[in-house]
């Protein structure tokens, strides 16, 4: 942890201007199907890290459904980048519907495959992208009912040491300033572990140099996204 009141650079880039995003649950999958005129649409949904997660998992949708007529991807990370394909769709009628679907739910650090088992019918352009679009929200839907959606916040972590005799009081000043104790070790001293929202650390921190008469007791680290 670095003594910077600042947001790291890496959380400044993954929030894109924003201070929190909506994500899954890390290690679970939602999963829906719809069929139109025969043709099975299999939404598959879980939550990266990063294009390498992303690119595994898709791989993994591409092996247990090896015999599918198409295993359409898209992903989106919270950092901005993204990327879909139609998977031997025609253009546009797949990929990025499945994105626009994922951008529209506020999703980010997710990735999506539609795969296809193809029917017999062919669908036209504007089936296809019904198909896929709906395939997609369902598998959202099925997350949000699952409970597997999660909100990330931008937060930064304060460390403080104080003595026994302030821990009261840094306790309640922490509380008002809207900060969660992470941990609190007792040693020689008391020494919390404090969550702020972005922002909220600074006024903390204000009135600890205030209150310790111009001693630095807290130590800021990186801003980073989590549950908060």
């Amino acid at each position: 942890m670095s003594a910077n009141n600042g947001a790291g650079a890496e959380a400044a880039s993954a929030g894109a201007g924003a201070a929190s995003y909506l994500t899954l649950c890390a290690g679970k999958q939602a999963q829906a199907e719809f069929v139109d005129r025969k043709s099975r649409f299999i939404a598959q949904l879980v939550h990266v890290e990063g294009e390498d997660e992303a690119n595994e998992f898709i791989a993994s949708v591409r092996s247990i459904h090896y015999d599918a007529r198409h295993n359409v991807p898209a992903w989106i990370l919270a950092d901005g980048r993204e990327r879909q394909s139609d998977d031997g769709e025609p253009q546009r009628t797949s990929g990025m519907p499945t994105l626009e679907t994922l951008r529209g739910a506020g999703l980010k650090n997710v990735c999506c495959v539609v795969t296809r088992y193809f029917g017999g019918t062919l669908l036209g352009p504007g089936g296809l992208v019904r198909a896929y679009t709906t395939a997609t929200q369902m598998a959202i839907e099925q997350a949000r009912e699952q409970g597997l959606v999660v909100e990330k916040t931008l937060v930064v972590p304060v460390e403080v040491g104080i003595p026994y005799a302030m821990h009261d009081r840094v306790r309640d000043l922490a509380a008002r300033s809207g900060a969660h104790v992470a941990a609190c070790d007792y040693g020689a001293d008391v020494t919390l572990s404090l969550v702020f929202r972005a922002g909220e650390q600074d006024a903390f921190v204000a009135a600890m140099r205030e209150l310790m008469a111009g001693e630095d007791v807290c130590l800021v680290g990186d801003a980073e996204f989590d549950e908060f």
